[in-house]
């Protein structure tokens, strides 16, 4: 088997033309490959501006962009399986802290990073909007003391909010 083969043989979604949407909540559908640079720190980040859960309680559709920042180890998220993921919030009732919170504790779960930050920007319903912020650095590493400064300095200068 080439190196190409072995490095991508788990991803079966990607140029799947047939792949079902999922209902509800999914964590089994994301899927990782290789990290070819382990030994350079990097950023991967995904704009996911169509994110959409629901409302616990009224059923009503949230509507948010979501910000998914990375520095990966040995593993990365392939990103089909990251939108069919994330598509599977879409009928699933939890509030805008837990999503972000549980979208976290999967990636963490399936690739173990070495850092990771997720940021959703929620639509306002009743004149106001909810933007949860959480993030993870690895325990004993560098990057432990990188997530602890940037939740400390995250919403120091605010944006101003005029394009929701």
């Amino acid at each position: 088997m080439s190196r190409e083969k072995e490095e991508t043989k788990d991803i079966s979604l990607l140029g799947d033309h047939n792949v079902a949407y999922p209902s509800d909540y999914a964590p089994q559908l994301l899927e990782t490959f290789i990290n070819k640079h382990p030994e350079r720190d990097y950023f991967v980040k995904f704009n996911c501006p169509e994110f959409t859960s629901l409302c616990p309680i009224t059923g009503q559709p949230d509507f948010a962009t979501l910000t998914i920042s990375y520095v990966p180890d040995m593993k990365m998220v392939e990103s089909k399986s990251l939108k069919l993921y994330l598509f599977s919030f879409r009928n699933h009732g939890d509030f805008h802290e837990d999503c972000v919170n549980i979208i976290m504790e999967d990636l963490i779960r399936l690739m173990d990073p070495k850092y990771i930050e997720v940021w959703g920007k929620f639509m306002p319903r009743g004149g106001i909007s909810i933007d949860p912020y959480c993030n993870y650095g690895k325990s004993n590493t560098r990057w432990e003391a990188v997530a602890r400064n940037r939740l400390e300095q995250h919403d120091m200068y605010p944006e101003k909010i005029d394009n929701r």
